[in-house]
């Protein structure tokens, strides 16, 4: 196992509220490449979540952490070493571990956890992406491009949020007490889920993805009994302006009737494909895909993903269709694979600003 004192150390931190914004980035990149490591993480951060609701159960909490040190033990001894230096290093790091596991243990039973603040905001600048954890234990994606503020203090009915732009919420669950985005005129009710939502304001519409649990998605103006609910694995994309109308005369009997246009639509996503290879959230994995995106909406995501500003200067390559993904690629790698997939458009690319026209 590389680096267990490190990762103890990262975790200890985090669930305390002390982590740097690079530590937790540090922790998420070591938890992503560990899944053992992330179980027990993730079953550290339901212990300190739920000391909140049974602050006398101490004594479950000391037994809980002590398994998952039993468990770091058992994963560390399954190497053997084969000669003195390295199993004293073995032993060395085993110790460190458990000290770190016991700073967690020490920080779970005697800290006071950090309170929400409302007003609280977690930016993403364009060119980046954040992982922040909030103090309910939800943990909170941030896209390029993207602000999340806190709303109220969580420690009422409802915890409450405000998002512009698009963000990806691991929410902790707490029965009783619904988390709630406010994006866009939109409201998502949630108790205990994974979910996506996208809602940049230059967006027609909010969609949102569900991975886990359920979901109530309903205008603010509407009552909460209107709701559309989400089911896993299902993909909901709601107009940002108020359902349309038309109008119907009847020749015979001469009366109006007004139908309204639906403003929304539900699909299902492909639940056979794990969360870092689906379209919703290749972002959250460092990936930037697009699958039938024009011109002119792939270069709002190209924009917020390379802190880049983009000038068509000949609106008739805007209607240019792509498919593809970008990882890896610098910008100037990225438009010489569009080249190569669409000739039809010529580019130049002066310090941050790229300028997009007709190829002669």
């Amino acid at each position: 196992m590389e680096m267990p004192e490190r990762i103890w150390q990262l975790i200890a931190k985090t669930l305390n509220s002390e982590a740097s914004s690079e530590e937790k980035e540090e922790l998420f990149y070591l938890l992503q490449n560990n899944p053992s490591l992330r179980q027990q993480y993730e079953l550290l951060n339901r212990i300190w979540n739920e000391k909140h609701d049974h602050p006398g159960d101490e004594e479950d909490a000391k037994l809980h952490i002590s398994r998952i040190i039993n468990r770091a033990q058992s994963e560390l001894t399954i190497e053997e070493f084969p000669n003195y230096r390295r199993r004293r290093r073995r032993i060395i790091a085993f110790s460190s571990l458990i000290a770190a596991a016991m700073i967690v243990a020490g920080w779970f039973l005697f800290a006071k956890p950090a309170e929400p603040v409302p007003g609280d905001v977690f930016v993403a600048n364009n060119g980046t992406r954040t992982r922040s954890m909030l103090a309910d234990g939800t943990t909170v994606w941030l896209n390029a491009g993207s602000k999340l503020s806190v709303q109220n203090d969580f420690a009422g009915a409802t915890r409450e949020v405000l998002l512009e732009g698009e963000a990806f919420f691991d929410v902790v669950k707490k029965p009783g007490q619904p988390f709630i985005v406010h994006t866009s005129g939109i409201d998502i009710r949630v108790l205990g889920t994974a979910f996506n939502v996208k809602a940049y304001p230059e967006d027609k519409n909010v969609e949102t993805t569900l991975y886990r649990g359920l979901v109530q998605v309903f205008r603010q103006e509407d009552e909460t009994k209107t709701a559309v609910e989400l089911k896993p694995n299902e993909k909901l994309v709601m107009a940002k302006e108020a359902a349309s109308y038309s109008v119907d005369v009847s020749d015979k009997e001469k009366s109006t009737i007004i139908k309204a246009q639906p403003h929304f639509t539900i699909t299902h996503i492909d639940s056979t494909k794990k969360e870092n290879e689906r379209i919703e959230t290749a972002w959250v994995y460092s990936r930037l895909e697009f699958f039938g995106d024009n011109f002119e909406e792939l270069a709002q995501k190209l924009q917020r993903w390379y802190n880049v500003t983009i000038i068509f200067t000949d609106d008739k390559v805007k209607k240019l269709e792509f498919r593809g993904s970008f990882e890896k690629e610098t910008v100037e790698q990225a438009f010489v694979a569009l080249k190569l997939a669409v000739p039809k458009f010529d580019y130049k690319i002066e310090n941050h600003e790229i300028f997009i026209g007709s190829s002669q």
